[in-house]
């Protein structure tokens, strides 16, 4: 008897990238596991990429932005995905054709399994006579000691579970989204676990496509990680140790951008009033944030 096999959704979140989202797409109609629909959501692009999606890729389900709504699009993505899992992509990267297919078996085999972290590489290094890729032993999930988040640029998520604990922030707009959904994951009491032989490619960009954002998004939502998921013992210290790294390095990069991103974030508070829900101290102590990537800019 044929069993049938659980859909999945992919969900791509673009702006402004026609020729990076056109070889996504292209990607994913060669993926070995065909349960899939895909999910693209445009936030805003005034580049073609709409008209491209609609004219070559009628298969897709688009969902059209009036503006850029940052990471909340993702949301109504998630929302409207009709599958059992989601995969998270950037609009600049694609799964391996095999990816989707061992993802699904990961899940099936784990109920525990919230979330599936990619082994996201430079797409720049992709082999392009697609050799078979070499897969290497998996011992990161069986003994790994330690949380982690993962990299939105190709993960698999239960629909059911970011269900329960709340898609993305909508209010961090930019950056740390991930980590943010992580922390509620995993205090839900499901893993998340990363699988150097689930494969997707990124090309990641030497140069971001407005400098003040990364800076600015990452040290403000920097400040509104701690504040909602942080226990107080935690978050006092942690808090003190933030604000000192916005003077050092606003000193030593001559530039303000970071001391405006603190400011934002106490002065718009506001918006994560309500949602502050500390996580187990354990998670918090084991999920290693590096907050000093919002420093790293202007160097």
């Amino acid at each position: 008897m044929l069993q049938i096999q659980p859909l999945v959704s992919v969900v791509i979140l673009c702006w402004n990238r026609k020729d990076d989202v056109r070889e996504s797409l292209t990607r994913l109609r060669g993926q070995t596991y065909k349960e899939i629909e895909v999910i693209v959501v445009d936030n805003g692009s005034t580049d073609g990429t709409i008209a491209m999606i609609e004219e070559d890729f009628p298969e897709v389900r688009l969902l059209k932005m009036p503006k850029n709504m940052g990471i909340e699009a993702y949301n109504i993505g998630f929302k409207n995905a009709k599958g059992e899992y989601i995969v998270i992509l950037d609009d600049d990267s694609f799964p391996a054709e095999d990816a989707i297919e061992k993802m699904v078996d990961k899940f099936k085999n784990d109920e525990k399994l919230g979330i599936v972290a990619f082994d996201v590489r430079n797409y720049f290094s992709y082999d392009e006579t697609n050799k078979k890729i070499e897969e290497r032993k998996n011992t990161s999930a069986a003994i790994q000691k330690y949380l982690m988040a993962f990299n939105g640029a190709g993960a698999g998520a239960r629909k059911d579970v970011i269900e329960q604990v709340g898609f993305y922030p909508e209010e961090f707009f930019l950056y740390w989204n991930e980590q943010d959904l992580s922390f509620r994951v995993l205090d839900a009491g499901y893993k998340i676990e990363f699988f150097s032989d689930i494969v997707s490619y990124h090309k990641y960009s030497p140069v971001n496509r407005a400098s003040w954002r990364a800076p600015f998004y990452y040290t403000r939502n920097a400040f509104w990680l701690l504040w909602k998921n942080y226990p107080m013992s935690m978050l006092i210290p942690l808090t003190f140790r933030l604000i000192y790294l916005v003077f050092y390095y606003s000193l030593e990069q001559y530039t303000t951008v970071y001391i405006k991103a603190m400011f934002s974030a106490i002065f718009n508070v506001k918006q994560i009033k309500d949602k502050r829900k500390p996580v187990k101290k354990y998670i918090a102590e084991n999920l290693r944030i590096p907050f000093d990537v919002s420093f790293t800019f202007y160097r």
